[in-house]
């Protein structure tokens, strides 16, 4: 038996913008996507045999069809042809379910991701992307990662210039949000802000973290119930702290702010976890290819 360990990182939406429903009932999306240093850690298992086992630390997880990574492990040898082979998964959780930053697609990608590396890439990159898709729309970016522009359902992406020079302190509320919930609000009513996505793509390209900061917006804010005087809160206290910027990342619940350097993330991090017990402060993560 060979073991392989692979980090799955977790992604923040610096801007999410919703521009419309389509014919297949998606909807879409136009994201700027940062991957950040918050991480599962994945062990893989592999050995002569048949099956796919997915074991994970939070217990109440799928460890079947349903999980994300077991999709992901079964269409990695579909699609690439391999037969013969018996996988056991094992997701050390550390990214909260519930919390908008792409837990399951972050482990979904590493395993697409450490499965063709250990089998000689048999799948171009390209047509990882692909089967990433055909599972869950922020399972490429996961793939990709370091900083990008996503549209359609998030599965078309372009590579922005990485991120440097700030760090991200993320605050994970005790709630989670209903994300069909959030997308059927925002499907009855008139979208009033939207982000300005190509000015935040142009700060990002300058590398003005400042104009990058002032730019954060997520539209699924304005469809709030009860939650957003929480979300409110938080990023209040990260604008006490020294944040150039925050919002909520996804459909939430986390929320973020970004600051010029480490210290200072490190320090408005150990401040807000006074009053919230998850607060990390982390870093962005460079692009895989």
């Amino acid at each position: 038996m060979n073991t392989i360990r692979e980090n799955a990182y977790a992604k923040l939406n610096l801007s999410l913008d919703v521009t419309g429903k389509r014919e297949d009932g998606f909807h879409d999306m136009e994201m700027v996507f940062q991957l950040i240093s918050l991480k599962d850690d994945i062990t893989i298992q592999i050995q002569k045999g048949e099956g796919i086992r997915v074991r994970s630390t939070m217990k109440y997880l799928s460890d079947g069809p349903d999980n994300i990574a077991y999709r992901c492990a079964e269409r990695f040898f579909a699609d690439s042809g391999l037969h013969g082979w018996e996988v056991k998964i094992l997701l050390n959780k550390n990214i909260p379910v519930g919390s908008g930053m792409g837990g399951g697609s972050a482990d979904g990608a590493a395993v697409l991701r450490a499965l063709n590396r250990y089998f000689g890439d048999p799948l171009t990159f390209d047509s990882l992307l692909s089967t990433a898709a055909s599972i869950g729309a922020d399972i490429p970016f996961c793939l990709l990662g370091g900083t990008a522009l996503a549209h359609g359902k998030g599965e078309i992406l372009t590579s922005l210039p990485p991120l440097t020079q700030c760090g991200f302190a993320v605050v994970k509320p005790s709630f989670s949000v209903s994300t069909p919930e959030l997308f059927h609000k925002l499907d009855n009513i008139r979208i009033m802000l939207h982000p300005d996505t190509e000015g935040l793509v142009r700060a990002i390209r300058l590398g003005s973290i400042p104009e990058t900061g002032r730019r954060l917006f997520n539209v699924f804010e304005e469809v709030l119930g009860r939650e957003k005087e929480t979300v409110d809160d938080i990023k209040t206290a990260l604008f006490d702290a020294g944040a150039i910027g925050a919002a909520m990342t996804g459909t939430g619940s986390a929320v973020f702010g970004i600051f010029p350097d480490g210290d200072s993330t490190d320090d408005a991090a150990r401040k807000l976890s006074e009053k919230w017990p998850f607060c990390r402060s982390v870093r962005p993560v460079s692009s895989f290819v």
